[in-house]
């Protein structure tokens, strides 16, 4: 059995505990948090998931059970699920690619928030990590340091997107629930304190809600019929999108679920970044608003400002998903071509450099690689192939790359290997990822299981 490298956090008062590096035994198998049975799908075999996490873990959203960092990726739990499992139909930023079958699915989803993570299972919210401000829905804020099922969510969940300090849920029925730090109306309820405990977002849209979207303070919320509604943060950068006199209602928060009336197409997908929104139509056509002084708007100047506009340059090009970081994004196209734009003094770009650019540019070093999924943290940046391999960019200074010896900035995409131990499950296969500000997670599917 191959050994695990961890770099346990020790006191504060030893300021030298990064040095310290030790070698442990592999731990036990990690836990079956969820196993699939013929009660709850019509498919009679099953495939073994993996949940892998990496980085920076001192508040427990590695889920390991301990303060650590893990310098590349180790499992921390297992499912095992239905053949015909599929991926959430609701992740932020991606069109929906529901299968025609109308079998029913047992679906996976996985998100990282600053500090938190979460694994969505037939609707099931498993959550863990830094508790403060009630992010992790448990009626308390104390922090947890493995996977652990929330039972204050009734309904069966669709999907969820994790924040800086809150968290969004969007179940089956359409309905939007949040909960965590409320400050700068960050969880829509009209009001500026935590919620401790999920909470229904009683927004003026009609109908149900179809696809969800956060960053640090500010969420996207978008109806069956294409309407986009947000709220959250603002401070006259524009990223709500409402326009003059629409925007702040109390100290650079807004606190109300409004409209994005200037929008006009439907809308299927949206992302959510630091300071900036992303909208992808049903043609996959994208739309942005919000600050651009680091270009993360992709139009070539730094003119940012509340109105949707289309990026010029990608008037052609068909966008089937949208991944937001802190001042960077990624698009990828209906060919599987990766592009990224926006500030790159983290490498997080992808082109070898660590420039910024004004307009959408393909990350070249993928181009002989097709392309299934992307996915942005604050200054780092993944792709995964069609062949389930892994790719990861950008910022290296918590290991939230997964690849050790890197130097602090990696700025061009890299391989993620995972140790090959005897455990008879065969070969790993990359489905998801998501990245948070310095620990990154992604489901594999084992060949054996």
């Amino acid at each position: 059995m191959a050994l695990l490298l961890r770099r346990t956090l020790t006191p504060i008062s030893c300021p030298c505990w990064w040095r310290h590096l030790s070698a442990t035994a592999a731990p036990k198998p990690p836990p079956l948090l969820w196993e699939h049975s013929s009660k709850t799908s019509t498919s009679k075999e099953s495939i073994i998931l993996q949940l892998f996490s990496w980085g920076r873990g001192a508040s427990g959203q590695l889920g390991g059970g301990i303060e650590e960092i893990r310098i590349y990726p180790a499992p921390v739990a297992t499912l095992s699920v239905p053949l015909n499992f599929s991926l959430s139909h609701a992740i932020p930023g991606r069109l929906s690619q529901r299968l025609s079958s109308s079998e029913a699915q047992v679906e996976v989803g996985i998100s990282c928030g600053l500090f938190h993570s979460g694994l969505v299972v037939d609707g099931k919210l498993w959550i863990w990590g830094k508790g403060d401000g009630g992010r992790l829905g448990f009626g308390h804020e104390n922090p947890v340091f493995v996977p652990t099922l929330n039972p204050n969510l009734e309904s069966k969940l669709k999907s969820i997107a994790l924040g800086g300090l809150h968290s969004v849920a969007l179940d089956v029925l359409g309905r939007v629930f949040t909960w965590g730090y409320g400050g700068f109306g960050a969880l829509g309820h009209s009001v500026y304190h935590r919620e401790l405990l999920p909470k229904l977002v009683e927004g003026s849209w009609d109908g149900e809600i179809c696809c969800i979207a956060t960053s640090g303070t500010h969420t996207a919320a978008i109806t069956k019929s294409g309407k986009l509604y947000i709220w959250g943060r603002d401070e006259g950068d524009g990223r709500l999108g409402l326009g003059p006199g629409c925007g702040p209602d109390h100290a650079g928060g807004n606190s109300t679920p409004s409209e994005v009336k200037a929008l006009p197409v439907p809308v299927a997908a949206a992302s959510c970044g630091g300071f900036f929104t992303m909208a992808l139509s049903e043609e996959g056509q994208l739309w942005n608003w919000g600050a651009n002084s680091n270009y993360e708007l992709g139009r070539g100047d730094k003119i940012g400002g509340w109105k949707p506009q289309p990026v010029p340059s990608l008037k052609d090009v068909r966008i089937v998903q949208i991944a937001s970081g802190g001042y960077h994004s990624l698009a990828l196209t209906d060919k599987g071509e990766v592009l990224s734009w926006g500030h790159g003094g983290h490498g997080q770009l992808g082109h070898s450099s660590l420039h910024s650019r004004k307009i959408p540019e393909p990350v070249e070093a993928l181009a002989n690689e097709r392309i299934s999924y992307i996915a942005c943290g604050g200054s780092s940046s993944a792709a995964i192939t069609d062949k389930g391999k892994l790719y990861m960019w950008g910022n290296t200074a918590d290991s939230q790359l997964g690849v050790p010896g890197l130097r602090d900035v990696q700025s061009s995409p890299i391989e993620v290997k995972f140790l090959l131990e005897d455990d008879g499950l065969g070969d790993h296969n990359v489905v998801s990822v998501a990245v948070g500000a310095s620990h990154a997670m992604c489901l594999v599917s084992r060949s054996g299981g």
